[in-house]
């Protein structure tokens, strides 16, 4: 497959539930950076066939006000190709919210079995839900009775390395009603401190005849095609690199080019973006989330960071934002992986 049979194939269409998506390539639903102003940034872009929410709170969802709300909030214009995330423990709360989405508008709902941060999984939802599978499967059955829109499941391998562990639960979210799956080979406890099974992707995909996304340390078009051709699986779910360059869906999709100056424009853009959708400080902490991501673009990448961190309002970041990325800094073809967090 070279980069011309990428971006053909990206672009190719393909049935979730009873719905179509216009391509392949996804954005994964991200706690703290998938919010409305992100997103928006990457509508904007193009390339993106899905866009997804960062993660909501069940218990929450049912009585959020999106004009208060500071992650269940939403464009109406992005709503026809926005999955929103939920997670939780029950059954009949995680219900309650599919209904809420599926009210609004949206897509679609994901539910998260993916998260291992310990605060989610004390709470038994996230990964902690791949402890009690039978629990999971019951989400995935309510949710799916309680809505028409196509239900979608993030998970991971498990808490230990068994891939066909993994395959098995695609199986039963499948038979519970899960239209499509999003797949991170990597065991809960994890935290990237090794790489990524892919042919766990394999496993995963070969279990079900629903469309698998894989998901995981895809940097690279090459990266790309080699868990395409490797794995089998329908589509590409990016993180990390979609925040580091969110240009990359378009970049892909459609051979857009881009210079040194997408940097700087793009960092400019989200911070006005975030100024139209959030009130202060919280703007500059979703800023500072995502500063990170796009530093491990360059070369001095620490420095970069620490500079910009110790911005103390929007027009200071503004104004470090154009002394430090006009003229560009050197950039590193693969970013710094020590701060993708």
């Amino acid at each position: 497959m070279t980069p011309s049979d990428l971006a053909r194939y990206l672009k190719t269409p393909l049935a979730i539930g009873d719905k179509t998506i216009n391509g392949r390539m996804v954005l994964a639903p991200m706690a703290g950076i998938g919010h409305v102003a992100f997103r928006e940034l990457i509508a904007e872009q193009g390339g993106c066939a899905l866009l997804f929410t960062g993660m909501c709170s069940a218990k929450a969802v049912p009585h959020e006000n999106p004009a208060i709300s500071m992650v269940f909030r939403w464009r109406t214009r992005e709503l026809p190709f926005t999955v929103c995330q939920i997670f939780g423990s029950d059954p009949d709360d995680m219900a309650r919210a599919a209904r809420r989405i599926e009210k609004e508008g949206f897509f679609g709902v994901d539910l998260n079995f993916g998260c291992s941060v310990a605060a989610i999984c004390k709470k038994g939802c996230g990964a902690a839900l791949l402890k009690t599978p039978d629990q999971a499967v019951r989400i995935v059955a309510a949710v799916r009775q309680a809505v028409d829109i196509p239900v979608f499941v993030k998970f991971r391998t498990g808490w230990a390395d068994d891939p066909q562990f993994a395959a098995d639960m695609a199986s039963r979210f499948e038979h519970a009603g899960a239209d499509a799956l999003t797949f991170h080979p990597r065991v809960a406890p994890d935290r990237r401190n090794r790489p990524p099974r892919w042919d766990a992707i394999t496993r995963v995909n070969q279990a079900v005849a629903i469309p698998v996304f894989g998901n995981g340390n895809v940097f690279t078009m090459e990266d790309g095609i080699r868990m395409l051709t490797q794995t089998k699986c329908q589509g590409l779910s990016l993180g990390r690199m979609a925040v580091a360059q969110p240009w990359i869906f378009a970049r892909w999709t459609n051979a857009a080019q881009v210079d040194e100056a997408i940097y700087h424009t793009t960092a400019r853009h989200l911070l006005d973006l975030l100024d139209h959708h959030y009130p202060a400080p919280f703007n500059l902490k979703l800023f500072k989330k995502f500063a990170p991501y796009f530093c491990a673009n360059f070369k001095f990448s620490l420095f970069l960071l620490k500079q910009i961190n110790q911005a103390k309002t929007m027009e200071e970041m503004k104004q470090r934002i154009d002394d430090l990325f006009v003229p560009c800094p050197k950039t590193l073809s693969v970013p710094n992986l020590s701060l993708f967090v």
